[in-house]
């Protein structure tokens, strides 16, 4: 029984953090930033800190980029950040855009769907080089959800 407990806690976020802001080109830079300052809690090596600030610049510009690409209203991203005992980090990318008909298409490495042919297709490769885990939740005409995974150091694992 005392093992389910333990568990159980380890399940459980100790920080959580949620901010939105507008899909514009210049906020990938502050969402870089406050991902680099939310997960210092856990006392990342440069390294470390360095691979999430890709993968979340990664997810990021996805959004910025395709997400929005034909709409006219609001163009809006929502950053949520959990850190876990377990010196767990899980940053979700989340936008309410176009969607993505083939998630498991979109995934691939040079696949895209850029119209002008400007983009490499390599994001969703770039951050699952970086992370530890990469899951992509989306919906046609409903949005998409990045949910990225990082892991520090030995913090308990």
């Amino acid at each position: 029984m005392n093992g389910v407990k333990e568990k159980k806690k380890a399940g459980r976020a100790t920080e959580v953090f949620k901010i939105s802001f507008a899909a514009k080109s210049v906020n990938e830079s502050f969402a870089r930033s406050v991902v680099s300052a939310f997960a210092s809690r856990l006392d990342p090596t440069v390294s470390e800190l360095a691979d999430l600030k890709t993968a979340v610049s990664e997810a990021v510009t996805n959004c910025i980029v395709h997400a929005y690409r034909d709409s006219r209203g609001k163009a809006e991203i929502l950053l949520k950040g959990s850190v876990y005992a377990d010196g767990r980090v899980v940053v979700e990318v989340k936008d309410h855009g176009c969607g993505i008909a083939d998630v498991e298409r979109a995934m691939q490495p040079l696949f895209t769907t850029d119209p002008a042919g400007e983009r490499s297709g390599m994001g969703f490769t770039v951050m699952g080089a970086f992370c530890d885990g990469v899951k992509v939740r989306s919906r046609p005409g409903k949005g998409t959800t990045v949910v990225l995974t990082k892991r520090f150091g030995d913090c308990g694992a």
